[in-house]
């Protein structure tokens, strides 16, 4: 049964599940370049996610580049009620290892007009900006999401790959839904971000839940020993389950994203959400060695 905590409010108008799925695995390899091999086998997996009560799928304009926004459309549009589809701009993608940052007000607005069509979308809930762009003064670039917010092509604006600092610039802009940075069991480097937007009511979508490095086949916290895998024995979960109950319980805030190409792992990510763990297996989980 769904309680309080299962569900957040972003951007104060948008109730979500707070655990939802990332796509950016439904591409081609090596790089997530090109389609993916069995389209068929992505709306399966799409549609088996919705299927199971996720209402939050994330994905990004160079997941492809825009294939993975495709897949999502052909898979679920017209979508069911309630599911939002959160995508980003801001990196542009030539070759499986040419990628490179592009946060000028024009990209943004053609990157964001792209997702609209591929995405088959006439206003994206949740829009965020991919990561800042050293070429481009970061105000420059939130502004732009700003502007698509006041023509109605964006709800809500979100950023990725930031600072605490240019969190609170970006706020003095416009209003911030959520910010999606790299955090999880082993890396809580990112501790003061996750706390200031828990402390002003932004989502905080971590990446790399599971400490998996981006395209690496393995997650350490999949496959985990010591406590993690003791606690998991206990309470009957795979290490990768206690790693995401752990961040659901870390911060109300928090919105898992975890990405996978397997239905079953699908159901195994998504089942996380009904572990409650203890004030005593948290404490120990908070204690592990940090990689």
């Amino acid at each position: 049964m769904t309680t309080a905590t299962d569900t957040w409010l972003l951007g104060a108008d948008l109730s979500i599940h707070r655990l939802g799925y990332g796509a950016m695995r439904l591409c081609a390899q090596p790089g997530n370049f090109g389609p993916y091999p069995d389209w068929e086998g992505g709306k399966r997996l799409l549609r088996r996610a919705v299927e199971l009560g996720v209402d939050f799928i994330d994905t990004a304009h160079p997941y492809g580049p825009g294939w993975n926004e495709e897949l999502i459309a052909d898979a679920l549009a017209p979508y069911p009620a309630g599911v939002v589809v959160t995508t980003k701009g801001g990196v542009e993608k030539t070759g499986p290892a040419q990628v490179f940052s592009d946060g000028s007000a024009a990209s943004l607005r053609r990157f964001c007009e792209g997702s609209l069509r591929r995405l088959k979308l006439e206003c994206i809930d949740l829009y965020q900006l991919h990561r800042p762009d050293p070429a481009v003064p970061f105000a420059e670039s939130v502004g732009a999401l700003a502007a698509l917010r006041a023509e109605g092509k964006i709800r809500h604006v979100g950023l990725s790959n930031v600072t605490l600092a240019q969190v609170e610039e970006a706020r003095g802009i416009v209003p911030i839904a959520s910010v999606q940075n790299r955090y999880n069991l082993l890396e809580r480097d990112d501790d003061p971000v996750l706390a200031y937007c828990a402390e002003h009511g932004i989502a905080y979508l971590p990446w790399g839940p599971l400490a998996a490095k981006p395209f690496a086949p393995e997650a350490p916290l999949a496959h985990a020993s010591g406590a993690i895998a003791q606690i998991a024995s206990d309470l009957g979960a795979t290490a990768g389950q206690v790693a995401l109950a752990w961040l659901l319980r870390r911060s109300p805030n928090i919105i898992l994203i975890p990405g996978t190409t397997s239905i079953a792992h699908l159901e195994e990510n998504i089942a996380a959400a009904a572990i409650r763990l203890s004030d005593g297996e948290f404490a120990t989980l908070s204690g592990t060695s940090r990689g």
